[in-house]
């Protein structure tokens, strides 16, 4: 975002608006890689399997509703952001993992 001191307030909130249109439109058309997610999301269910299997249920809880947050956080982002439907939901699970 390039500022100019001398411009009206109001035709820098239209730039800095275009701009981010801009921006959004951008991300939105963008394809996501989402194998860096796979990794992560493989990490942590093996790590809630072991805690299974150790049977530390409190620490299951724990990360799991840690992770379960850091989630639905992600997706109320995504939404507020003006994304909707499969690639919002691709774009949580990619903040998430």
């Amino acid at each position: 975002m390039n500022f100019d001191e001398n411009e009206p307030q109001s035709v820098r909130e239209e730039r800095f608006a275009a701009e981010r249109a801009d921006a959004r439109a951008a991300r939105k058309a963008a394809s996501l890689d989402l194998s860096g997610a796979h990794v992560g999301a493989v990490i942590v269910t093996v790590a809630l399997v072991l805690l299974i299997w150790y049977g530390e249920l409190v620490a299951l809880g724990i990360v799991s509703g840690a992770v379960l947050l850091w989630f639905a956080a992600a997706l109320a982002w995504t939404y507020a952001d003006g994304d909707h439907g499969r690639h919002a939901l691709q774009r949580a699970y990619n903040l998430t993992f």
